[in-house]
């Protein structure tokens, strides 16, 4: 196993790979900037190193700042880099970089990240593989003639997207010819903000349906093995606020086909580590719309259905382990949800920084809260306002609300305002013990008791 591992990251995920590693015997070298000095990841890990001044003064100069991670690894003596996700998780120059002066970066290659970050590309490999992929126009979108022709080919309502997007960057919906030149110049202008890159493709939108992700492992010699579905349709502005696991949509026999298809893909492909494939279902039909090479926010839930510790396994892949359980040593038992704690005031999701005077986590049976957060910590405005995470797992979905209810009421994170009122309301409507909703379906709920959320 690997002696040393740099986790080029912050808060909740760069502690929670901390304590993997902690578990397996790793000594760990935490990052961080002038405003993350007193971050719980630093206190926790074994060395710690500042690479820069926070993201409201320069992004490039700290997380992002290649040269400054690599440098932290070689001052420490690190033998592996653990991206966590976000930063510079899915960036394939980086993973060259790395990989070129003997660093293990514990994810899958460069020429994956490559592949699977150029959502064109992506698509077109995919589809060649046998994984069913959204209709779409993924070329030659270089005036608003050619985007006009492709709208009327696939038929409105579409999606435009950015080639190189994620995280709901780079994406406008159009329901009629008159929105689309707009929407095509705006998700240009976006995806080159915040890619670099203004290229842009077109599909059908699908009107109804829910976002499901299936979580994959490969080891890089054409094994593979899936760990069923995510069910991450409850969102907001194309980012995920609930997730849970198994999908409340998703049958057995439909679970294990499209599994299968796939751990085919990602084995044809020789993919090393753990990725996400991720789906728009409807009407029992799955289509394709992007894989992530990392991590998942939303993993916790995958690990507490199936007990298995995913970033163990990505740092025994990475180290050279082939896969030590097959497929059917995998069973699902029970049912697990995760809240994102994000410190926002609802409903207008406005960011909440600010001193932490009391922090009590939820516990209990089942329970699991993934946070950096302590009493006396300062949430910075410097990044994102995720806080935490609330994970909870239970004999049977309705066993999981009640938990997941149970929990939230639990919680104290004094005076920072949190999602946890939009969680409480949520979760006592009966649309969403119906599983009665699509990807598009909160943000009008939310429109619908706004007061209540206010109040």
């Amino acid at each position: 196993m690997f002696e040393k591992v740099l986790i080029a990251n912050r808060g909740e995920i760069a502690l929670r790979i901390i304590r993997t590693c902690k578990e397996l015997g790793v000594s760990t070298v935490a990052v961080h900037t002038t405003v993350d000095q007193d971050s719980m990841h630093v206190r926790m890990a074994d060395e710690a190193v500042c690479v820069g001044r926070p993201a409201s003064v320069n992004t490039r100069e700290s997380y992002l700042s290649e040269r400054n991670i690599i440098a932290a690894c070689e001052i420490t003596g690190a033998d592996a880099i653990h991206p966590g996700y976000g930063f510079l998780a899915e960036n394939s120059e980086f993973v060259e970089k790395v990989n070129e002066i003997g660093i293990k970066f514990i994810g899958p290659s460069a020429e994956h990240v490559r592949l699977m970050g150029d959502k064109i590309e992506a698509k077109s490999v995919m589809r060649a593989n046998g994984v069913p992929c959204v209709p779409g126009v993924e070329t030659g979108l270089e005036s608003i003639d050619e985007v006009h022709g492709a709208a009327r080919f696939l038929g409105y309502p579409v999606i435009i997207k950015a080639t190189a997007g994620g995280g709901g960057r780079g994406m406008r919906q159009v329901k009629s010819p008159t929105e689309l030149e707009q929407a095509y110049v705006q998700a240009r202008q976006e995806a080159h903000a915040g890619f670099g890159d203004s290229r842009v493709y077109i599909e059908k939108l699908v009107t109804n349906g829910r976002h499901i992700e299936i979580q994959v492992l490969g080891d890089g010699r054409g094994n593979s093995i899936h760990f069923g579905e995510r069910d991450c349709t409850i969102q907001r502005r194309h980012q995920k606020l609930l997730e849970e696991t198994p999908s409340p949509v998703i049958d057995s026999r439909m679970r294990e086909e499209i599994g299968e298809i796939c751990c085919k893909a990602i084995s044809s492909l020789g993919y090393e580590g753990a990725g996400t494939v991720e789906f728009l279902y409807q009407s029992g039909k799955f289509y394709f719309i992007e894989m992530n090479t990392r991590l998942q926010v939303e993993h916790p839930i995958t690990e507490m259905v199936y007990g298995v510790d995913l970033v163990e396994e990505q740092l025994r892949i990475a180290y050279g382990h082939e896969l030590t359980f097959s497929q059917e040593d995998l069973e699902c038992r029970g049912h697990a949800i995760e809240a994102r704690i994000n410190a926002e005031t609802v409903p207008g999701f406005v960011p909440c920084p600010g001193r932490v005077e009391l922090f009590h986590s939820p516990g209990g049976l089942g329970v699991r809260m993934d946070s950096n957060l302590y009493n006396g910590y300062t949430i910075p405005p410097n990044y994102d306002s995720l806080v935490g995470k609330l994970i909870v797992h239970a004999v049977d979905r309705s066993a999981a609300i009640a938990r997941l209810e149970r929990a939230l009421g639990e919680l104290i994170v004094h005076p920072i305002n949190t999602t946890v009122p939009l969680f409480q309301q949520l979760i006592r409507d009966e649309r969403f013990h119906a599983s009665d909703y699509n990807v598009h379906w909160l943000e009008n709920w939310i429109e619908e008791i706004g007061e209540k959320l206010r109040g």
